[in-house]
């Protein structure tokens, strides 16, 4: 089936903190589970914020640094290594649907939803694509600095270096994919936010890149292509959050991704 059959609402970049992020993309899901428009948006992490991965050790974050430096931490509902979303370096996206509209096999969704943010790069005039062979970690808590693999990690350049952390689940019958894009680096402060490692800034750039160091494209414009890429693809109109969807949001944010329970342990107090 053609993704863009369905009805999908473009969110254009929007600023809201880690909790809140990760809420909205659960409330997206419960909106196209019920019948609702799909969702397609890109969004900005304001304060920084450094997500875990669903199953990361909490004792890789380095807390008190995080805490003294204004960098918030949550937990995503992915898998995976931790990320550092700066406020201006990262352009994050999620892609959110009925599960029954999507490849069941996992590899083949994510790759059919990988093809906009391809696309994205491409018009950006960014050479990105599929790492052509696995390449082994550097520092296994950093989605940046794991393993690549051709089935699923995108590098960019003559150097071929990582460029953007995406990932995917299944909840309440509907998929999400989400994901972190590169668009400048910080190096200092991305490995500040891990704890017990001795990878330097220079280590780190030898395996990530971002959009301005391989394109000659400002953040605005960068934004503005990776929206034209999510609308085309799925012929999206732009919309808006409904008041109900806020407010639950606002909910969920407070008592489930911002707790310490989530964020700490990775388990939710909103279930019984």
């Amino acid at each position: 089936m053609d993704v863009a059959e369905r009805e999908w609402r473009l969110i254009r970049e929007e600023t809201w903190d880690g909790p809140m992020n990760m809420a909205l993309d659960e409330v997206a899901a419960r909106t196209a589970a019920a019948g609702g428009p799909r969702t397609v948006r890109l969004y900005r992490w304001g304060p920084s914020t450094l997500s875990l991965g669903y199953n990361q050790d909490p004792e890789t974050v380095a807390w008190e640094w995080c805490a003294e430096n204004g960098v918030t931490v949550t937990r995503r509902p992915t898998g995976g290594g931790g990320i550092y979303h700066d406020y201006t370096g990262d352009i994050s996206y999620s892609i959110i649907g009925p599960a029954e509209e999507f490849p069941s096999k996992l590899l083949d969704c994510y790759h059919l939803l990988c093809e906009p943010v391809l696309d994205a790069f491409h018009a950006m005039g960014v050479d990105a694509d599929y790492v052509e062979g696995e390449v082994e970690e550097i520092y296994h808590p950093a989605c940046y600095l794991r393993a690549l693999h051709p089935a699923h990690d995108m590098v960019a350049g003559e150097r071929r270096r990582k460029i953007a952390g995406n990932a995917q689940y299944r909840q309440r019958e509907a998929v999400i994919q989400h994901g972190s894009l590169s668009y400048a680096l910080t190096p200092d402060r991305h490995l500040a936010c891990f704890d017990g490692h001795d990878v330097t800034p220079e280590r780190f750039r030898e395996r990530v890149t971002a959009m301005v160091e391989e394109a000659d494209v400002s953040r605005p414009e960068a934004v503005r292509t990776v929206e034209d890429a999510l609308a085309n693809w799925s012929d999206a109109v732009v919309g808006e959050w409904t008041d109900d969807e806020l407010a639950l949001a606002r909910e969920l944010a407070e008592e489930k991704y911002a707790s310490e329970a989530w964020t700490r342990d990775g388990e939710d107090p909103t279930t019984e």
